[in-house]
């Protein structure tokens, strides 16, 4: 939670505090994050605002007045605190679309519940310089799109669409109809340069701490490894994110 506060502290406008403030920015449509409501609190206000949360498929979260307090900024909270997205959100058919348009197999980068802004803003900065057509990530614990992200994006945000999804290994299945691969990355894997990683592909990352989930892996077709010749283990998150990447557009160069 320290780190959510920081996120926003970087820029104020994102945090919206009272009933009125965070109902119209419901009813206005703006992509909210999360919302923290005051548990046990049922007056007519707060249950519209928790009915517009859910029609907007919005986090909620309901937590204690002394949590509010910790969060509210003004102290004038009134049991219910928003936090909007810093950027609009994208969706896979805009990603899929912008492949079509330059002509190009989709390349996404699918994140696995990477909690921290900073590697989510260096993947999108990756992803924008590789040529990458989005970044997905899913709506449940994971960091979205914060000022920290967007400052560590270098600007890369303004340029490449990043779509929230409810349900990653669904979504993963759905594009794998459309005729898309899927490779995921995992220490014990085949290493990536033994790997055809051509066509529409999506690769995987996972969170930082312990990887691809099972779950989302089990719906990968590859699993890919990068090789290792130090003294740890691993590497971080969006450094791994950036060798795959490159060893992706690599085997597109070769390929034309």
């Amino acid at each position: 939670m320290k780190e959510m506060n920081e996120n926003y502290e970087e820029n104020k406008s994102l945090v919206i505090e009272g009933r009125n403030a965070v109902l119209e920015a419901l009813r206005s449509g703006k992509p909210m994050d999360k919302l923290y409501v005051l548990d046990g609190c049922q007056d007519g206000p707060i249950r519209t605002i928790v009915r517009e949360a859910k029609k907007h498929d919005v986090i909620l979260q309901f937590v204690t007045r002394e949590r509010l307090n910790q969060l509210s900024e003004t102290g004038k909270h009134q049991g219910v605190i928003a936090y909007a997205a810093a950027y609009t959100y994208a969706s896979i058919d805009d990603m899929l679309q912008k492949a079509k348009d330059a002509g190009e197999d989709p390349f996404l980068i699918f994140l696995d519940n990477v909690e921290d802004p900073h590697n989510l803003g260096a993947i999108i900065r990756t992803a924008n310089l590789a040529g990458a057509h989005g970044v997905v990530i899913p709506k449940r614990r994971a960091v979205g799109l914060t000022a920290t992200v967007a400052k560590a994006s270098a600007g890369a945000i303004n340029y490449t669409p990043v779509a929230k999804v409810t349900n990653l290994s669904q979504t993963i299945e759905t594009l794998k109809q459309e005729g898309m691969w899927f490779v995921c990355a995992d220490m014990g894997g085949s290493t990536m340069y033994d790997l055809n990683l051509t066509g529409p592909i999506g690769l995987v990352m996972g969170n930082e701490g312990s990887g691809v989930s099972d779950l989302v892996k089990k719906h990968c077709d590859f699993v890919a490894s990068i090789p290792m010749k130090g003294d740890i283990d691993s590497l971080n998150v969006s450094v791994a994110t950036g060798v795959l990447t490159y060893e992706i557009v690599r085997q597109r160069l070769l390929k034309k």
